[in-house]
């Protein structure tokens, strides 16, 4: 790019160059010779003022040049000023516009001639003047380049959000302050930071979403596996009435039935007894009391019906609570027992067990003695077995009886789980060990015979 001329530099070589030029005119070189020749001070006054001339010729060929280039320059400035992708604001300290170039004017939608003098403020929307007014006040205050965000309206009052760059400037003539403000409308920006916002803000709400739908759905499955359990224990609980209730109408009429037995024992066989015995004595007290010989076997005869009554009822006693239980212990309790019930059906027994079984409590010796009993009296009435094995082995923390026969099998399940069910044994025998807090198994198989097995916990307490 040219550079305007500097004056102070090139005088001298201003004033060669016109004299040169001066020369080379035509009738110049024969005025040279004359000025040489002549001494008169006119003339050299004249050639003074001819170079002076030519001087000035050359000033103002230079001056229309540069003024050529700086019509150029403005007018590429003017263009890059109006055509800038932004717009730019001259703003005086009242917020007045002292210039604007045409995107500012495209951007309100206003013609520029008519922004001239207004102020930017009004084109400002209300809840954005806070934020522009406390901007231009800093870019007054002389704190360097500022930067807003603000809510600007277009002429038909259409809003848009733009970016504001700011900084202060003095005026060339005068004291006065003005800013250069540049506008760049940020509203697609804007709409695509809040869509990102939304987006994200949706994104999570999908995903707490999604996981208040798994953690519903874990909810859900966990409450119809709770239904499903809550129903199979209902179900338990209704079958376990049911079977409470049978057995509790089968245990009435078993103690119905054992209380005729008893009463038909009673008659049949005390009552009997104890009427022959009155007889004897009758026939005693009228016989002479000379004949010591008849006394003495009419004596021995009702002692011997006496000691009969005592074994009948010695017999039912120990069948409702056997006396060697409480005096003796168990295992002898169970020989005593076997060896009676192998007497009455004969069937043999096989009894195993250790010492350390009497360590148990008094309810839970009572248990083991009545599911013994049970089993050989199920045995006698329904296996037509030939033998039978008892054990009781020690474990851990518990003692397993074992009742094993070899007679016909049964269903177990259909047994245990009939609506009607008329084997007491089996439901009486689970309710006395679950009740010390055992368990209980039937197994029975065709050709094999059946086994019961009762776990009882060990522990104790403290012994009764």
């Amino acid at each position: 790019m040219n550079r305007p001329p500097n004056t102070s530099v090139t005088a001298a070589e201003l004033r060669r160059r016109a004299e040169a030029r001066l020369r080379q005119r035509p009738g110049n070189q024969k005025a040279e010779g004359r000025r040489q020749r002549a001494e008169a001070d006119p003339q050299r006054l004249l050639h003074e003022l001819q170079v002076h001339q030519v001087e000035l010729e050359m000033q103002n060929a230079e001056l229309q040049e540069a003024r050529n280039r700086l019509e150029t320059l403005l007018e590429k400035y003017t263009d890059l000023y109006d055509f800038a992708p932004v717009g730019y604001f001259s703003l005086d300290e009242q917020g007045r516009i002292l210039e604007v170039n045409l995107t500012a004017a495209a951007l309100l939608g206003v013609e520029r001639s008519q922004l001239i003098h207004r102020r930017l403020p009004r084109f400002v929307s209300p809840a954005s003047q806070p934020i522009f007014l406390a901007f231009l006040e800093h870019v007054f205050a002389g704190s360097g380049h500022q930067v807003c965000e603000a809510r600007l309206l277009k002429g038909d009052g259409a809003a848009f959000w733009a970016n504001l760059h700011g900084t202060s400037a003095l005026a060339v003539s005068g004291p006065h302050h003005w800013c250069r403000v540049a506008v760049s409308d940020i509203t697609t920006l804007r709409e695509a930071e809040e869509a990102q916002r939304r987006m994200e803000a949706l994104a999570m709400k999908n995903r707490e979403l999604r996981q208040e739908i798994v953690r519903r759905q874990a909810v859900e499955a966990a409450l119809k596996k709770s239904e499903r359990h809550q129903i199979q224990l209902l179900a338990q609980s209704r079958h376990m009435q049911d079977q409470l209730r049978q057995l509790s109408r089968q245990m009435l009429q078993a103690q119905e039935e054992e209380r005729k037995r008893i009463s038909r024992e009673l008659h049949d066989e005390i009552a009997q007894t104890l009427v022959g015995i009155n007889v004897h004595l009758e026939n005693l007290a009228r016989r002479p009391t000379v004949n010591r010989q008849g006394l003495k076997r009419g004596i021995a005869r009702t002692q011997r019906l006496v000691e009969k009554s005592v074994d009948i009822v010695h017999r039912f006693a120990r069948e409702l609570r056997p006396t060697l239980l409480d005096d003796l212990g168990l295992i002898a309790s169970l020989h005593s027992f076997m060896k009676d019930f192998t007497k009455r059906t004969g069937i043999r027994v096989h009894f195993t067990t250790f010492a350390g079984v009497e360590q148990l409590n008094s309810a839970k010796r009572t248990v083991l003695y009545r599911v013994v009993q049970s089993a050989l009296a199920n045995v006698a009435r329904h296996a037509r077995a030939s033998r039978v094995d008892v054990s009781l082995r020690k474990l851990p923390r518990a003692v397993r009886l074992e009742i094993q026969d070899n007679g016909k099998s049964f269903e177990v399940q259909r047994v245990l789980h009939a609506t009607h069910n008329k084997h007491l044994g089996l439901l009486g025998m689970r309710e006395r060990v679950e009740m010390v807090g055992g368990s209980f198994v039937v197994e029975s198989t065709p050709d094999q015979g059946t086994i019961i097995r009762a776990h009882i916990p060990s522990g104790n307490g403290g012994r009764d």
